[in-house]
């Protein structure tokens, strides 16, 4: 199908939840007492940015008929997300997870319900269709039905002729056993998505600190062409099988405000550019420069974001 039919630029499937997050940075969850309310989930945190982005960008996700799940559906809809595929469960309640504030990968208690109720009628073969860009996460893959819903639409999508990409957000506390984990991700992968991972989730995923160019080969070798390495204050690599290694720096900020959702701001932007074919290193550098403007605001990042003018 030829691309310009496509009217829907990015299909983000996977958790849409309540971010509780502390109030007291550096404080550890045990010792946080004020909490703010935010939405939150990684595909939900993409699927704003790249709305604020001007991408027609739409939600696969859950939520229960509650408070909560009334506040996300007004958030994704305020934010320019179109919300027909999200269910509204009357059953299962809204999930919610509790986050430190912290400059570093924050500690988080997941309260899960809804989030993880994806079925396969919520992403029909037309949507797909009219989709150029799949995108989900390890935490969206961590339970059934979700988990069997979206590798069976994952692999649609791809037969369909979808870009597909995933957030490798691994956390050993939402998964029954790490073998599961690499087995799902490996059943992913053969789809030949873009991946963005962290360092961080590596070494929670292997229990060990791997060499880089060890982290490459492990998705090269099932067959994923692109991967993103996000290495926090040291910046990003990122290792094509045939064009080789891209090694940028982190961009300067003087204060961190929060870290949450800094890696779904630099993905956000990183698709962004590789939507409009700009080359890798500017991919990597828009990626960067909101990454950075997300480190500044606590919560979601602005609605007014200036920094591609900026650097385009």
């Amino acid at each position: 199908m030829e691309q310009d039919r496509r009217n829907i630029d990015i299909l983000c499937v996977g958790e849409v939840l309540i971010d509780f997050i502390g109030h007291q940075l550096e404080k550890e969850i045990r010792d946080t007492s004020d909490y703010h309310r935010y939405m939150g989930g990684s595909p939900a945190n993409v699927a704003m940015n790249m709305a604020k982005l001007g991408l027609k960008t739409m939600m696969v996700a859950s939520v229960g008929a509650d408070g909560f799940g009334e506040y996300i559906l007004e958030s994704l809809k305020d934010g320019g997300v179109r919300v027909d595929h999200v269910a509204k469960l009357n059953q299962n309640n809204t999930s919610v997870i509790f986050v430190s504030k912290t400059v570093h990968t924050p500690d988080f208690i997941p309260y899960r319900d809804a989030d993880l109720r994806i079925y396969q009628n919520q992403i029909p073969k037309e949507l797909l269709r009219n989709t150029h860009i799949f995108h989900t996460t390890c935490f969206a893959l961590s339970k059934n039905p979700a988990q069997k819903t979206i590798l069976k639409k994952a692999e649609e999508a791809f037969q369909l002729g979808c870009q597909l990409s995933i957030d490798i957000n691994y956390a050993k506390k939402i998964w029954d056993a790490q073998e599961k984990a690499l087995d799902v991700i490996k059943a992913y992968c053969r789809f030949n998505p873009l991946v963005k991972i962290s360092e961080d989730d590596m070494c929670r995923l292997f229990e060990r600190k791997l060499p880089h160019e060890e982290i490459f080969t492990f998705f090269h070798s099932m067959g994923v062409d692109l991967v993103c390495l996000t290495l926090g204050r040291n910046g990003v690599k990122c290792s094509h099988r045939t064009n080789g290694v891209v090694q940028l720096p982190a961009v300067k900020v003087d204060k961190v405000l929060d870290a949450t959702g800094a890696g779904d701001a630099f993905w956000s932007g990183f698709l962004w550019a590789y939507g409009k074919n700009r080359p890798i290193e500017k991919c990597l550098e828009i990626a960067l420069h909101l990454a950075a403007l997300k480190l500044q605001n606590v919560g979601r990042l602005p609605d007014n974001i200036t920094v591609l003018s900026e650097i385009l």
